[in-house]
């Protein structure tokens, strides 16, 4: 396997609040690996310094090696809101990427008209988000993330804010489009569950300051379908990752609920 992403040695504090230590995991190129924790272990802070909105006090993070200095085109986002613009129709959301970078040409207006495809939106090119629900709008948001052509594509809970049938929907279609297209995927959730259906591998991060408990190995077959998730397997990943995480989720319950408010 070869290593797409690398994160090494990174460290985060924002005053006397230390929220990262020392954190090393990879991802292996093609390579779908969700990241769980219990509020507070910095999933939000380790997003933003892959990303290059934040600068980490100490580590690095790579691509294919190379040290990375800030924002780029090689990682796309999808978040947890879809974040489109409303006064865009879904072929201008889908494409804006493209503009900014100044990329948008013959070639990549096909890219991004197959990627619409790939989600199950053609034919709404003209439609504007206001006008589809709110599945289809993280699905806009997935083919905007894609159309740039990203080296890995990192994902923040974005199916958070939809139902509980949706968001089964919604994994289904996540794990078919990655199939077709095997991007390299890191993939954030508070979602035990759904952490151990998408993912090959999981980083369980532990509280504050967020630091790697264990990595892993989800030895389940693909293609997955939702079924598997009522076999003794999947339950039994997902009770593992529960108990490593147990403790720091009731803990952080006990805080928020003596913070002042």
């Amino acid at each position: 396997m070869t290593v797409k992403l690398q994160v090494k040695d990174l460290c985060k504090s924002f005053g006397t609040l230390e929220v990262m230590r020392d954190i090393n995991f990879h991802v292996d190129e093609h390579e779908f690996v969700a990241i769980v924790g219990p509020s507070g272990c910095g999933k939000t802070t380790l997003l933003r310094t892959i990303a290059g909105i934040e600068k980490a006090d100490r580590g690095v993070v790579m691509i294919d090696g190379r040290a990375l200095a800030g924002p780029g085109p090689d990682r796309g986002f999808v978040f947890q809101q879809d974040s489109l613009f409303p006064w865009r129709t879904i072929w201008q959301n889908v494409v804006f990427g493209l503009e900014v970078n100044g990329e948008l040409n013959a070639q990549t207006r096909m890219r991004a008209k197959e990627f619409l495809k790939l989600v199950g939106l053609s034919g709404f090119e003209k439609y504007y988000p206001t006008q589809i629900s709110g599945g289809m709008r993280q699905r806009v948001n997935l083919a905007r993330a894609l159309a740039i052509n990203p080296e890995v594509l990192i994902m923040d809970e974005p199916f958070s804010a939809l139902d509980a049938q949706t968001r089964e929907v919604m994994q289904l279609e996540l794990l078919r489009i990655w199939q077709q297209g095997r991007k390299t995927v890191l993939f954030i959730t508070h979602q035990i569950d759904e952490a151990v259906f998408l993912a090959d591998r999981i980083v369980v991060l532990g509280r504050r300051p967020g630091y790697v408990k264990e990595v892993i190995q989800v030895e389940l077959p693909r293609p997955r379908v939702l079924a598997l998730k009522r076999t003794a397997e999947f339950g039994a990943y997902v009770e593992r990752v529960w108990n490593l995480i147990e403790k720091d989720v009731h803990a952080s319950i006990q805080e928020d609920a003596q913070a002042p408010v």
